[in-house]
């Protein structure tokens, strides 16, 4: 357990002048744009996103009808100037302090701020305060799933023999994306329709008789410590299991339909993987009480067969998951919190650890700390940033994104893709509006957090000279201001934008 939030009190000043790093971070001093180089390297184009089948592959079934097509989508971020002039800390330092302290930030403010060529810091103000970071920390999944399984990992859903003549056991491999069928809620998502084909070939004459689960992949409560009590049910939570279509969502269709007016939320059912064992049993054309599952676990393959039947525990089919590039993308794009779950839990599998929260928590730890990144200044409960006791230092982040973003590490790289733009597109689609805010516009890329009395945000940007900046500002303790704390929030990663801050 990470420790509350300090008592309410005064914020402290701003240091007067840029505070030592107290800890080495591993960082190779390369030229930002570099970091162009290497969204190149993974396919990841900096322009505006479109449809989210464009980035997945595959038809989208929301938009497989008719239309004039789009023009090609224009750059947003320019490519980052390598002999752009470094800004001083006293120039960045005059530009946010006033900012900083403004009332609707509350009275604690925790900002870093680093050049991503060099990795050094040009300003802090408790930069290393442990601080509530709500859906900030999918930057912290994100990176590391990225590092755990490689951006090509794909994770398998099977169905394996079971023990009587007939018994198709389903195991589940942690896709929360998987579908039913096209109509899916994941454009391109490996599906279960597929998964009953290849069953149905593989037992040959031998009808099935009915549909085990196992979903022991996934261990512990189902719900993360720290949530609220409304997660569950309010639409942008759900019990996590190893098996699950559509990310729980009860009514995919509808939720393709309603979610941009309902930011996402849906309502999900309370056990997934029984209810993807009853859909699963529909497609092989069960009904009435044979279509009806129970939880069990996959006999072991023991390779042998009788008459030509398949043994207890042979593969009968298998289908997998869009890559782990693609699943970080709508992760992050999305602020999509059962993926994150499921990502935490890839990185908990990857390192041998239990796949719960716990175990999630750990091992994201010790990939960061694996990584070079100080892992004393992150103490996880969840991956998703739900949970209320989750705790990372702004200059964590900034580290972490710079080291994703100097090319020492490639395959990192991908955590940029499904970053939001500012004024553009995801949760920053409607902010940088204002014209206190507009310098930020098409130049800001970052993930936000927020939870009541939590607003964060942490990303990169561009300069008014074109030195690429990462920056993160975490506040926990905010009033209920929300539209003026965010277009504080703003402000401050605008006068970045528009100042050499020299």
């Amino acid at each position: 357990m990470s420790p509350p939030v300090p008592p309410v009190g005064a914020a402290p000043l701003p240091p007067q002048a840029p505070p030592p790093r107290r800890r080495p971070v591993r960082l190779v001093a390369v030229l930002a744009s570099a970091l162009i180089v290497a969204l190149a390297a993974v396919g990841l184009a900096v322009v505006r996103p479109g449809p989210l089948a464009g980035w997945l592959g595959g038809e989208d079934s929301r938009t497989a009808a008719a239309r004039t097509p789009e023009p090609p989508p224009p750059a947003v971020l320019a490519g980052a100037d390598g002999n752009a002039p470094l800004p001083t800390p006293e120039g960045v330092r005059a530009a946010l302090e006033p900012l900083v302290r403004a009332a609707a930030l509350g009275d604690r403010v925790n900002v870093s701020v680093a050049d991503v060529t060099t990795g050094q810091a040009l300003y802090g103000s408790g930069q290393d305060a442990p601080t509530v970071p709500a859906s900030v920390t999918k930057l912290a999944t994100g990176v590391a799933v990225l590092a755990a399984r490689g951006p090509a990992y794909r994770i398998p859903t099977r169905a394996v023999a079971g023990a009587a003549p007939g018994e198709v056991v389903l195991v589940g491999g942690g896709d929360p994306t998987l579908a039913v069928d096209k109509n899916g809620f994941y454009p391109g998502a490996a599906r279960l329709d597929d998964l009953a084909a290849q069953v149905r070939k593989a037992l040959g004459g031998t009808a099935p008789t009915k549909v085990t689960v196992d979903s022991s992949l996934f261990t512990g409560p189902v719900y993360g410590p720290g949530w609220d009590s409304d997660i569950p049910t309010g639409g942008f939570g759900a019990a996590i299991t190893a098996l699950m279509t559509d990310g729980a969502r009860r009514d995919p269709a509808e939720a393709r339909r309603t979610e941009e007016a309902m930011n996402h939320a849906a309502e999900r059912v309370p056990q997934p993987d029984l209810t993807a064992g009853r859909q699963f049993a529909t497609l092989l054309g069960l009904s009435g009480a044979a279509a009806e599952v129970k939880r069990g676990t996959a006999p072991a393959d023991s390779g042998a067969s009788a008459a030509g039947a398949p043994a207890p525990g042979a593969e009968l089919g298998k289908v997998e998951s869009l890559p782990m590039v693609r699943l970080v993308d709508i992760m992050i794009s999305d602020s999509d919190n059962v993926i994150a779950e499921a990502m935490a839990r890839q990185v908990a599998l990857a390192k041998g650890k239990p796949g719960s929260f716990d175990g999630g928590a750990a091992a994201t730890d010790q990939v960061l700390g694996e990584l070079g990144l100080p892992a004393d200044e992150i103490s996880l409960a969840d991956g998703s940033g739900l949970s209320r006791t989750n705790r990372i230092s702004p200059s964590l982040l900034t580290d972490l994104i710079t080291l994703a973003g100097n090319g020492s590490h490639p395959d990192l790289a991908a955590i940029f893709g499904g970053l939001p733009v500012g004024g553009w597109s995801g949760t920053l689609d409607e902010r940088y509006q204002a014209s206190v805010t507009k310098a930020g516009a098409g130049v800001v890329r970052a993930k936000t957090g927020t939870l009541s009395g939590v607003n964060a945000i942490a990303g990169l940007v561009t300069t008014a000279d074109g030195r690429l900046l990462t920056f993160a500002v975490l506040t926990d303790r905010t009033p209920d201001t929300l539209d003026e704390t965010r277009q504080a929030l703003d402000r401050i990663t605008s006068a970045l934008a528009g100042c050499g801050c020299r």
